[in-house]
């Protein structure tokens, strides 16, 4: 009920905006039409004064029904822009021409063309000087009410906007019209020649950016905000490279970085984010195809409480499916998944939560059979690179006949799909956790006559997935330094968790069989160029309030990672982003009894080295680290190598070289 009042309030006061307004033009309109009409007496015989007011009238009525017609009293004229003139201009236009043909048709006596113009323009300039005077007093009530000064007082911070274009303009205005503004634009700064020298809403334009990055730390503004729309992230990075020199705060005006842009997003002036520093542009993949691939399907996710198997629900809940499974041996992950799924989509799909073990075949045999998923994503996994080095049979256990179990199950009761979720510490592994991650994939890659469509996902690192570097980074940050890295050399693949969901829902939605899809992560990133920039976001200077120190590689630690076996030979799908590893399968039969001879042989040691050696028996790309690392690429070589994707070499569109 207060709901229903409040919406009635609402249109009240809307109409009552309305009616102000237009009881304000007949009063200026009458005014106006009157002054100058009264003038035709003198000149025109038997114009009296019963005709004048009936001039004044018409032209009002014609007025009013123009003004009516263009909707001219709906614009809300504190924020009117020139469009919202000059329709009220085409308004006047119309209702002059309407009051000539009136004229000249009904009556004898008429008024001269000439004092009709002049009439319809006083009252144009009348009322537009009303809505310019309004503007003005809702822009600076403390020119005109004392009352206003006390609020006034709060100083704005000024701030630059680089970007004199329709989204930075749209900015400033932001900025001067909201009362509630924390800003207040001092100036434009911009590379095109012909906006230099200008102003807009009163803002000078200045530039070039070389110019301004020298001269802004002796201007009154310590915060630069850029608004640059449908610049690639490059471009972006380069402008914020720029005026972090500046000692200026460096701000984008641009989506919040949770959200992909939809219809309904909203920008907002936000802090530089490492992530903004990192990809290119955020890739937003929601077409029909994914989504009728999930929709009305019943999913089970392991790993759901991880940072991708979160993730995975919620882009999947997006699907709208008939019940979403989700299993996880850690409660607390899962359970905060749980109660967010259940805050934003209550009843719009069935939501199962079981805490199980992959490793538990009887009980997956159960959940299987009571579930009956249609399709399976397989994220859980021991992923801690070092951990695993140290307790190399449990990550066997756990990550390969983990899965094993979980691609038995879904066989066996049916489910269409299985998508494995990978990583690109599967390509040439020098390390336990990508010598299982491995194994798994050609576990899948076995397969391929199944009815099941198995396939795996690979991509690399996640920004802000749990055991990811930069709240690491941070956290060190936040105690003073120093912040640690393992090799000055040492480089990486990021992607930002909902992307990579969205490219893995895309990439199962395609219907091949044992097929290992690769994602376009990008370029490369140097973990030393990841750290600096987060010690510079975070308000410090490297080397000088926080230093970074090497403390060498962990155990089975790459100085660099691989996305592709054998980038020559990659499939490009019709997805630009996704790629599919050219690779031949392995027989079934001999695939599972190599496995069945591995948990034989799991089961006499738990030694890590005998727990290696196994794994090496079956991946033979597996190499110690110390063999890759050798051979690594230096720091310096690092800076040609890192300008190319890894994707530059040649690449086949549908079987075919390019």
């Amino acid at each position: 009920m207060n709901k229903i009042f409040t919406c009635l309030h609402r249109k009240i006061q809307g109409k009552q905006r309305v009616i102000t307004l237009i009881v304000v033009d007949i009063i200026a309109l009458l005014t106006s039409y009157a002054f100058i009409l009264q003038r035709v007496a003198f000149t025109v015989d038997k114009f009296n004064t019963t005709i004048l007011v009936q001039r004044v009238l018409i032209m009002l009525l014609c007025s009013m029904f123009g003004r009516l017609l263009l909707k001219v009293h709906n614009t809300m004229w504190r924020y009117a822009s020139a469009g919202a003139f000059l329709r009220m201009v085409l308004a006047d236009f119309i209702a002059g021409w309407l009051f000539l043909a009136v004229d000249r048709s009904f009556f004898v006596v008429h008024v001269p063309f000439a004092s009709a113009v002049a009439a319809i323009c006083v009252g144009l300039i009348a009322t537009l000087s009303l809505r310019f005077v309004y503007q003005i007093l809702r822009l600076h009530p403390e020119w005109f009410d004392g009352k206003h000064l006390k609020s006034s007082s709060v100083k704005k911070e000024p701030i630059a906007i680089v970007g004199a274009g329709s989204l930075g303009v749209l900015l400033a205005r932001e900025l001067i019209y909201g009362e509630s503004a924390k800003y207040t634009p001092y100036c434009f700064i911009d590379n095109d020649e012909r906006k230099i020298g200008t102003e807009i809403e009163g803002i000078p334009v200045m530039g070039p950016d070389e110019y301004m990055v020298d001269l802004l730390p002796s201007l009154p503004v310590t915060t630069v905000v850029i608004a640059l729309p449908n610049r690639s992230h490059e471009e972006q990075r380069n402008a914020f490279e720029k005026y972090k020199k500046t000692d200026c705060q460096v701000l984008l005006y641009d989506y919040p970085l949770s959200e992909l842009p939809t219809e309904d997003s909203k920008r907002t002036i936000r802090d530089v984010k490492i992530e903004d520093l990192l990809f290119r542009d955020i890739v937003s993949i929601v077409d029909d195809d994914t989504i009728s691939a999930y929709h009305d399907k019943t999913i089970l996710i392991t790993g759901a409480g991880g940072s991708i198997g979160g993730e995975l629900t919620r882009q999947l809940a997006g699907c709208r499916p008939k019940k979403l499974i989700l299993l996880d041996i850690f409660e607390n992950g899962v359970y905060d998944i749980q109660q967010e799924l259940l805050r934003k989509h209550r009843g719009k799909f069935n939501l199962e939560v079981v805490i199980a073990t992959v490793c538990n075949i009887k009980h997956l045999d159960y959940i299987f059979e009571r579930h009956k998923p249609d399709v399976v994503f397989h994220a859980a996994a021991h992923k801690h690179v070092p951990l695993m080095e140290n307790n190399s049979a449990e990550a066997i256990r756990n990550n390969v006949f983990g899965t094993y179990n979980v691609i038995n199950a879904s066989e066996k009761h049916g489910v269409k799909r299985f998508i494995l979720i990978s990583t690109d510490k599967a390509v040439n592994p020098t390390n336990v956790m990508g010598a299982t991650k491995r194994l798994c994939e050609m576990i899948i890659q076995s397969r391929i006559e199944s009815e099941t469509e198995f396939v795996a996902v690979r991509f690399g690192n996640v920004l802000g997935s749990s055991g990811s570097v930069v709240p690491l980074f941070k956290k060190q940050i936040s105690e003073g330094g120093p912040v640690t890295i393992t090799d000055k050399r040492i480089i990486r693949y990021f992607m930002a968790i909902p992307e990579a969901a969205q490219l893995v829902l895309r990439a199962g939605s395609m219907h091949e069989k044992g097929k290992i899809y690769v994602l376009d992560m990008g370029k490369p990133v140097r973990i030393l160029d990841l750290a600096e920039n987060l010690i510079y976001l975070s308000g410090f200077r490297p080397y000088e309030d926080i230093d970074i120190i090497e403390v060498g590689l962990r155990p089975g630690e790459k100085l660099y990672e691989e996305l592709l076996i054998k980038t020559q030979e990659c499939i490009r799908t019709n997805d630009k982003h996704i790629f599919i590893e050219k690779e031949e399968g392995f027989e079934r039969e001999k695939m599972d009894s190599a496995l069945i001879e591995l948990n034989n042989n799991l089961d006499i040691t738990l030694d890590n080295d005998s727990a290696r050696e196994l794994l090496k028996q079956l991946v033979p790309t597996y190499y110690s680290a110390d063999e890759v690392n050798r051979n690594a690429i230096s720091a310096e070589e690092f800076d040609d190598v890192g300008e190319h994707s890894y994707l530059d070499s040649d690449i086949s569109y549908n079987g075919e070289i390019i």
